[in-house]
């Protein structure tokens, strides 16, 4: 494993980290407790250091876990998110369907005090606003009850992360440029390059590190796909037109030139190589759902590197759409994340 500075913080994250919403939220499949807090100790032994919660992810229930799992051990960095009322609306619809956010100093500072009890920590690493939009960066009073939580010790850094869906781009540039944020979460691989491109750009021009989510294209790049792919009744890959599928499926066919040229590794470990390409990119958060899949990503960092002329394809490739003609499609979703 790789440990990588966030930005210009003293946290050193593991280049691959744990998003921790496959285990908690039902959206990836249905996990116990026990379950998740087995596989999040698995995770600390193979190096991950870096786990991303949400207080949203199952009504607090990520953070819950987490909290048993590790407590306050100083060697795990914890990041979590706040912003979602699920206070207010505790019954979440599943899906796409976002419940009313309140970014305001006095539901903030609830958050994180819950967040806190949760995580059974005195202070979180990493905390970050859960898809804001472009009021809440324009917001000065969030930004101030942010910079105060983090004078109280409360908070040890703070950002953002953009979603629910790929996009954002503006909200990503301001927050970058003019607010002193110390990470921001985007959704960027190597079949989705925009608005990511911007964004990095942006941070890497203030120092702001990024960790990715969605590294593997809801799954595309993991290389496993057929036309044949049924997904489960609630997964929200589920509800993609079949133009998704099958048009990503080409676009990875083209990509097999990466495997070929390391044997042995695998198209899901060289999608996130191809991330730590990116100085700013502090960690990748791949949805992991079982300690197999776990094993074959946390190994990513040992295969080789992509040479020069591998990254020149792959942009050629991306600039050029596959040589695909555009198709209507869903933007990748973060099912809330």
């Amino acid at each position: 494993m790789q440990y990588r500075r966030l930005g210009t913080t003293d946290l050193e994250v593991s280049a691959v980290g744990f998003g921790v919403w496959t285990v908690s939220t039902g959206w990836w499949g249905e996990y116990t407790d026990d379950d998740a807090i087995a596989m999040f100790r698995d995770a600390r032994a193979m190096g991950i250091n870096f786990f991303d919660a949400s207080d949203s992810y199952g009504n607090g229930r990520s953070e819950e876990q987490l909290g048993r799992a590790f407590g306050s051990d100083p060697d795990v960095i914890i990041a979590t998110k706040g912003g979602y009322d699920f206070y207010s609306y505790p019954e979440r619809p599943r899906g796409q369907q976002e419940i009313p956010q309140d970014f305001s100093g006095k539901h903030l500072r609830k958050a994180v005090e819950e967040s806190l009890r949760r995580l059974q920590r005195d202070r979180i690493d990493f905390y970050q606003l859960h898809n804001p939009k472009m009021d809440t960066i324009d917001n000065d009073e969030t930004f101030a009850t942010l910079d105060a939580l983090k004078r109280e010790g409360k908070l040890r850094s703070y950002g953002v992360a953009l979603g629910p869906a790929i996009g954002w781009k503006d909200e990503g540039v301001r927050s970058a440029r003019e607010r002193t944020i110390a990470g921001m979460q985007i959704i960027y691989n190597m079949l989705e390059q925009d608005p990511g491109r911007a964004h990095i750009a942006a941070c890497e021009e203030r120092g702001v590190g990024v960790v990715v989510r969605v590294p593997h294209s809801s799954g595309m790049l993991e290389g496993k796909y057929t036309e044949d792919t049924v997904f489960a009744e609630n997964d929200h890959r589920r509800h993609r037109p079949r133009s998704w599928l099958i048009n990503g499926i080409k676009k990875v066919d083209q990509l097999e030139f990466l495997v070929e040229a390391r044997p042995g590794a695998t198209l899901g470990q060289i999608a996130l190589k191809w991330l730590f390409t990116h100085p700013a990119i502090a960690s990748a958060l791949p949805n992991i759902y079982d300690r197999e899949q776990m094993a074959e990503f946390a190994a990513a960092c040992e295969i080789a590197d992509l040479t020069a002329d591998e990254l020149a394809r792959i942009q050629q490739l991306y600039e050029s759409n596959f040589g695909l003609e555009p198709a209507v499609e869903n933007a990748t979703a973060g099912a809330s994340r």
